[in-house]
């Protein structure tokens, strides 16, 4: 999860009845901040969150699944973004095109989406639809159908997306390396998407064995908020899931795969990495060690991200890009934070007559001296205030809510983390963000990587 994520789910529900906040500001938010969720777990392990929102007669549903890229390995990467594509390809009570067709036939919407930490599905819909779809719901988590022919097609549509997103884009290129260079020898250090290779080579039985294993209720949390009885949710959840067997050796298997070794630092910094792609202006990235989800640290390397390269204000935007010289067309500041790792990195885009080596220099130098140019009691206290005005004005929906929640209960199992979250955020002085800006980066170890037609071509 990273800041985007952190901040742009810090709950909004104005106009849910559920919410209440009697607080002037972020300093007063978090002990104000109610939301009325009703927990619910069954026999076999799942929980069940539900927010009632009457206002409306329509609901969000969401379901976590605690699987992403973290848990693949080698000949199987990717396998957690195919199978999310496949849930979609119809089950055994529910067949082909059924799901969408009924969705789509009640104006509704659905989506889903995988990272390395989390597969997340979600769907859109007016209230009266809620039986059928809990049923569908519960029916795909048991009996996904993998019908060869769908099987392949869904493989040329998961190959394209790669080439979409990886090989023909810059923006990119640049953000796999990033990854694959931070992230070495980690579970992290490659695409959700997979390895090309893989994606070829994966075959149906690997993937049912995949979605066996982890597709269990006691790996997933549902998340249902809107015009809805949270009781008779529960009923129907308990009628249509109840019975579904638990994993047998998924927390062992888990337990191993998310030791602490896996994911140590293994990277080679102070270096460049030069990628040959069709960007007519050098693109970079430079980055540097990070934080993981729920660090404190990794709260106050939020704030800073957001004062360096966040918006038309912010410090690096202004230097580089509103300069009456300016040396960039764009430039932002990223602290991406995962469950067992992290990374905080810089990436923009040059003007033709900037020249890269010694734009290079002079950023590495800047970077530095922004720990005590940047950061002061205003900064700070303005970023807090832009948070709280994107916290009350980006989620005021059924499912903002209901990814809010989720996200919370999924990562650390419990929805109410947000009161901790918020005490973090709005205890974080000047001071403080100052520390951890030279913590990060006096020790200059940085990995800066260009994407750019005059690079070598060798260099991929």
């Amino acid at each position: 999860m990273n800041k985007t994520i952190i901040f742009l789910l810090l709950l909004s529900l104005v106009g849910c009845s559920n919410f209440t906040n009697k607080g002037e500001g972020l300093n007063s938010a978090s002990s104000d901040l109610k939301l009325d969720v009703k927990k619910f777990t069954l026999s076999n392990g799942l929980r069940l969150l539900v927010v009632e929102n009457p206002q409306l007669p329509i609901y969000s549903y969401y379901t976590f699944f605690d699987v992403g890229g973290r848990y693949e390995t080698n000949g199987t990467t990717g396998a957690t973004h195919f199978l999310e594509h496949m849930m979609f390809k119809g089950a055994k009570k529910y067949g082909p095109h059924k799901f969408d067709t009924f969705i789509e036939s009640n104006g509704g919407s659905t989506n889903a989406y995988t990272s390395f930490d989390s597969t997340v599905y979600y769907e859109n819909l007016p209230s009266h639809t809620l039986e059928t779809m809990i049923d569908m719901e519960a029916d795909r988590l048991q009996y996904v159908l993998l019908e060869p022919k769908a099987f392949e097609k869904e493989r040329a549509v998961v190959l394209e997306e790669r080439k979409y997103r990886y090989e023909n884009s810059p923006k990119g290129q640049l953000f796999l390396a990033m990854m694959q260079s931070v992230f070495k020898g980690t579970p992290y250090g490659g695409s959700v998407i997979g390895d090309e290779a893989d994606v070829k080579n994966l075959k149906i039985p690997e993937m049912r064995k995949f979605f066996d294993q982890f597709y269990t209720p006691d790996n997933a949390v549902v998340v249902i908020v809107g015009d809805v009885d949270a009781d008779k949710v529960y009923e129907m959840v308990k009628d249509k899931y109840g019975h579904i067997k638990p994993s047998k050796d998924l927390k062992e298997f888990k337990k191993q795969m998310d030791s602490e070794e896996r994911y140590t630092h293994r990277a080679r910094y102070k270096r460049d990495v030069k990628l040959y792609g069709q960007s007519p202006s050098p693109m970079f990235s430079v980055a540097y060690k990070g934080k993981k989800i729920g660090e404190e640290t990794s709260y106050v390397l939020d704030i800073l991200s957001s004062i360096l390269g966040d918006g038309s204000s912010a410090y690096f935007h202004q230097k580089y890009v509103k300069n009456k010289r300016p040396l960039l067309s764009s430039i932002s500041v990223a602290n991406y934070t995962l469950r067992h790792n992290g990374v905080f990195f810089l990436t923009g885009e040059l003007l033709k007559r900037t020249n890269l080596n010694k734009f290079k220099h002079r950023l590495l130098k800047d970077i530095r001296r922004s720990c005590n140019e940047a950061i002061t009691e205003r900064t700070v206290q303005k970023t807090k205030n832009q948070y709280l005005v994107q916290y009350y004005s980006e989620l005021q929906t059924n499912s903002g809510v209901a990814s809010f929640i989720g996200l919370r209960e999924n990562f650390y199992n419990d929805y109410s983390f947000y009161n901790k979250e918020l005490e973090i955020y709005q205890s974080i002085t000047a001071e403080q963000v100052k520390k951890v800006c030279h913590d990060i980066f006096d020790k200059n170890e940085y990995i800066f990587l260009s994407v750019w037609d005059k690079n070598p071509k060798g260099n991929k």
